[in-house]
């Protein structure tokens, strides 16, 4: 039974989210021990190896964009190593579970964007359940409370950052493989580690760091 592109979509999105879970509680472990530069670096070189790997097994070997795709592709590259700074910033300094909430706003601010600049159809219901979402998420964030601080501030501009990256890759062609636009925000996030590192100390990794690293490249 061959599934709709709709049913493939959100099968590739629950993983992903998962995945995104797993990542969040591998970083969070490790980020009262290293500096988050170091994190960021070893984590990223895991990863475009990762990717390398994977490009090879599917035979991807042009990793040049075409011409109409540049600049979408600066755009959501960009986005990605600022989502990653601001949320790994906000992750570091604040309880898991409260950045998890945070995010919670994440498919209610894409999907609204994606209706008013991408004019993409969302229903009286779609928007009655958007509108209930920012209220549900605002109940647990408590905007103007002591537990709501700058790390949160930083946590939401996060999650406008990857509003612009989501809004950003559909725009892209179909003859742009995917492997290609994650492996340019990899490196890009890569490189921001390494360049943070000229300000942070190296710490040198034990084992579980490694193998926590290791993991959070991995997903």
């Amino acid at each position: 039974m061959l599934l709709s592109e709709n049913t493939r979509g959100i099968l590739f999105m629950n993983i992903a989210m998962a995945s995104f879970t797993l990542n969040d509680v591998f970083m969070k472990k490790v980020s009262g021990s290293l500096p988050l530069s170091e994190m960021i670096a070893v984590r990223g070189s895991l990863t475009v190896i990762l990717l390398l790997v994977l490009a090879r097994v599917m035979r991807v070997s042009q990793f040049r964009p075409e011409p109409q795709d540049r600049r979408m592709l600066i755009l959501r590259t960009g986005a990605e190593v600022f989502a990653t700074l601001t949320f790994l910033l906000a992750l570091q300094n604040m309880p898991l579970a409260n950045v998890s909430a945070i995010l919670q706003v994440l498919p209610l601010a894409v999907t609204l964007a994606a209706a008013v600049l991408l004019r993409e159809k969302v229903g009286w219901r779609r928007m009655t359940a958007i509108g209930v979402g920012f209220c549900g998420v605002l109940l647990i964030v408590k905007p103007g409370t002591e537990g709501f601080n700058i790390w949160s501030v930083l946590a939401l501009i996060s999650v406008c950052f990857v509003v612009v990256r989501d809004l950003s890759t559909r725009r892209f062609s179909k003859g742009l493989p995917s492997i290609t636009i994650v492996l340019y925000a990899a490196s890009a996030v890569t490189v921001m580690g390494y360049a943070g590192l000229t300000l942070e100390p190296w710490q040198p990794l034990r084992r579980e760091e490694a193998l926590l690293l290791s993991g959070a490249a991995g997903m």
